[in-house]
């Protein structure tokens, strides 16, 4: 499954051209993206895409480089992005961005 089978690519496009030089914000990217208004079964969908080493788990590393999960035209998020990222959704302080933590940061 690919992103696009997903998300429309002209939503997905104008989200990564308004944080190409804007601070990324995940709510207000997954927002621009139509994801708040999907149902939980296909956010989960998208995580499993963004979940590239299929561990369960978006781990730091992976966050780093997650607009290019939406499109290969994404940018990597700075260090900074990446930990605000991590730490808005790691609710279990795990280190990790589980299945249920990814879900309810969309929808939060």
């Amino acid at each position: 499954m690919v992103m696009t089978d997903l998300l429309k690519p002209e939503e997905i496009k104008k989200a990564l051209d308004a944080f190409a030089t804007e601070i990324f914000n995940p709510k207000k990217f997954f927002e621009m993206v139509g994801m708040k208004a999907m149902s939980a079964e296909n956010v989960k969908k998208v995580f499993q895409v963004l979940d590239v080493d299929g561990s369960g788990f978006i781990e730091e590393e992976e966050l780093k480089f997650v607009l290019k999960g939406f499109s290969k035209d994404g940018r990597d998020l700075t260090d900074a992005e990446t930990k605000a990222f991590l730490q808005a959704a790691d609710k279990d302080g795990d280190g990790k961005i589980g299945i249920d933590e990814f879900e309810a940061l969309v929808h939060e």
